[in-house]
This record gives structure tokens, C-alpha cells and sequence, in this order.
């Protein structure tokens, strides 16, 4: 049985920490400890920043990108190119996107992939939400923009079959997606030159 080390307030943050993508029990001592040591430097700003985005952030109820609006930012913006919509696992995809600043259009988050060994079905991503943003009309163009993985193409190939009988090009990521890559581990240039180099799906 470990000793305790520390008052139950300290041991809570380590254990929250921990549970951070990245983050195991030692790397959370350790976010930790600089936390406290940096009280009012860094956890007395941190603890405001994050009771703030408690309160204000939202899941935009259009495209599912998280924003501190509903509809997003991103959705809103006049500048963007409204015929052209890039589908997206996950959010951080988006923000991976966004970096590489290759173009400026308007994204879909499904919230994540098929997986039947997970439980995950096409009723457990934004799919629907998808099939009705095409159905309005306006969109010419879905590039699917998910991960080179079995999981990823599998839901690129479901979400092909059931954009089958509307009006839409679908295209997919080309050169730069290593198979078996994520897009948010992915440099801005090889992001860039992956969505110039797309391809018929």
C-alpha cells in the first residue's frame, strides 16, 4: 500500500491531473508540484481560465466544433467558402486543420469513428447532422478528412455510401497521411500539401 504524500486538495490534482491525455501519474506529480510551487503565476490564472470556459464553452449545434458561441465562429464566419465542407473526427482534427491554414472553408466534427468491437455505431456520431447540412443545399464539395486508420476509413466509406445519392463531390486526404497516422500529431506543411493533393473517394 503507497503512503500518502500529500493532503487529500493535492492528491485530488494529481489524480485529476492523470487523467489528462499525455499525463501519467508521475508526469501529474510533477504538472502538480509546478502548479503549487507557481500558485499565483500560473494555477490562480489556470483556475479562473478553466471555471470560465466551464460556464462559457459551447458545442456548436451546427458543425460540433467547441466555441465559446453556438453557432461557432468558424460557422459564422462571411469569408469562409460555404460550398466546401471538411469532415472531421475529432476536434482537435479541425484545430490541426486550421493551423495549416491550406483553406478556408467550413468543417463538420462526427465526434469520432465506427468501431462495432466499441460500441460505436453510426447513431453514436454526428452523421445525421451531416446527411441534413448536405440536404439544405449549398455544399458542392465533402473532403473527408479523417484518420488513415481501419477505424477512419471504414467511417469514410460509410458516410461515401450514404452521401450516394445526393449531388456532392467527395474527396478524400492524398500525399502526406502516413496510413496509420493521426491528423493532430501531423506538421502544418504535410496537413497543407494532404488536402491540396486530395482525391476522388
Amino acid at each position: 500500500m503507497s503512503k500518502r504524500i500529500a493532503g487529500p486538495e493535492i492528491e485530488r490534482l494529481i489524480q485529476l491531473l492523470a487523467k489528462l491525455p499525455g499525463l501519467g501519474p508521475r508526469s501529474a506529480r510533477r504538472a502538480a508540484l509546478h502548479l503549487i510551487k507557481k500558485k499565483e503565476q500560473v494555477l490562480a490564472p489556470l483556475s479562473t481560465a478553466m471555471a470560465e470556459a466551464l460556464e462559457k464553452v459551447r458545442v456548436c449545434s451546427t458543425c460540433g466544433n467547441v466555441d465559446t458561441s453556438d453557432p461557432c465562429t468558424i460557422c459564422t464566419d462571411p469569408r469562409r467558402e460555404p460550398a466546401t465542407l471538411i469532415v472531421v473526427e475529432d476536434v482537435s482534427d479541425l484545430w490541426a486543420l486550421e493551423r495549416a491554414g491550406a483553406m478556408n472553408v467550413r468543417y463538420h466534427v462526427l465526434g469520432g469513428t465506427l468501431s462495432p468491437l466499441d460500441g460505436v455505431g453510426p447513431d453514436d456520431l454526428n452523421i445525421k447532422g451531416l446527411t441534413s447540412r448536405l440536404a439544405e443545399g449549398g455544399i458542392s464539395e465533402v473532403i473527408l478528412a479523417v484518420n488513415a486508420t481501419m477505424e477512419g476509413q471504414a467511417t469514410a466509406h460509410y458516410i461515401t455510401d450514404q452521401l450516394g445519392g445526393m449531388d456532392v463531390k467527395i474527396t478524400r486526404l492524398a500525399h502526406g497521411v502516413p496510413v496509420g497516422g493521426e491528423l493532430d500529431y501531423l506538421d502544418e506543411g504535410t496537413l497543407a500539401a494532404a488536402l491540396k493533393s486530395r482525391t476522388i473517394f
